[in-house]
């Protein structure tokens, strides 16, 4: 039992790590990308790695957020085959059938979907 615990711990403990690492690694990437490619092609200036620091951050919230694959109220979804085949597999017969229904309406008779 203890030792699940600390596999449990060691695996949060690692990911943190992995986490700080990359938060301060990446602006370095970028810093270097940024100064060896834009200053020739689009004649801008070098920058310091805190202005990469804050261009990350900046793409973060614009682009990605800071939550790892998960949204704002989002429940598990079942995809992938092994998946949706257990819920198909939950449900009771008129629910099979209203969903069989559901995508009839989606797809049409000839079923292309």
């Amino acid at each position: 039992m203890k030792r699940n615990a600390f596999n449990r711990n060691g695996k949060k403990f690692c990911g943190g790590l992995f986490f700080f690492l990359l938060l301060f690694l990446l602006p370095f990437a970028i810093q270097a990308l940024w100064n060896g490619i834009l200053p020739e092609i689009m004649n801008v200036s070098t920058i310091t790695y805190w202005q990469a620091m804050g261009l990350f951050v900046l793409s973060r919230i614009l682009f990605g957020g800071f939550v790892g694959g998960k949204h704002c109220g989002s429940k598990k979804r079942h995809f992938g085959k092994a998946g949706f085949k257990e819920k198909f597999m939950n449900m009771t017969d008129e629910e099979k059938a209203a969903f069989k229904e559901r995508w009839k309406d989606r797809c049409g008779n000839n079923n292309k979907c």
